[in-house]
């Protein structure tokens, strides 16, 4: 497997442990329509979550500097998408864990409602 897919799965399983102490039910890891990929589906409270984990060796000066106004579209109408599929009534909100570091040993910047959704 190539190196940068470990270590997104490897983020992917720091966040989804992450999200669990925070008392969030995990409900899908990529989760897939199409070729939109949503990394985490998480149930927090009333919220239905999705969040996207970027996993890098050094700080981002931004959030921007890895999620583009493409990739927040993405996410958006995948989302949709899950919302119709699965006929949830939960309010919809849009996190993003980053995480810096590297073999196992990582800084975690969670921000809840880092782009906000027109989802009802």
């Amino acid at each position: 497997m190539a190196e940068h897919i470990e270590k997104g799965k490897e983020g992917e399983d720091v966040a989804v442990a992450y999200l669990e102490k925070k008392g969030m039910s995990i409900l899908h890891r990529n989760w897939r329509v199409g070729h939109k990929e949503i990394d985490i589906i998480a149930q927090d409270g009333e919220f239905i979550v999705f969040v996207e984990v970027k996993t890098r060796m050094t700080e981002p000066i931004h959030a921007v500097d890895v999620i583009t106004h493409d990739k927040i579209k993405n996410i958006v109408n995948a989302a949709a998408s899950y919302m119709r599929r699965f006929r949830t009534n939960l309010e919809s909100r849009f996190d993003v864990l980053i995480l810096t570091g590297r073999d196992g040993n990582y800084d975690v910047n969670y921000m809840q409602n880092a782009y906000r959704s027109y989802l009802r």
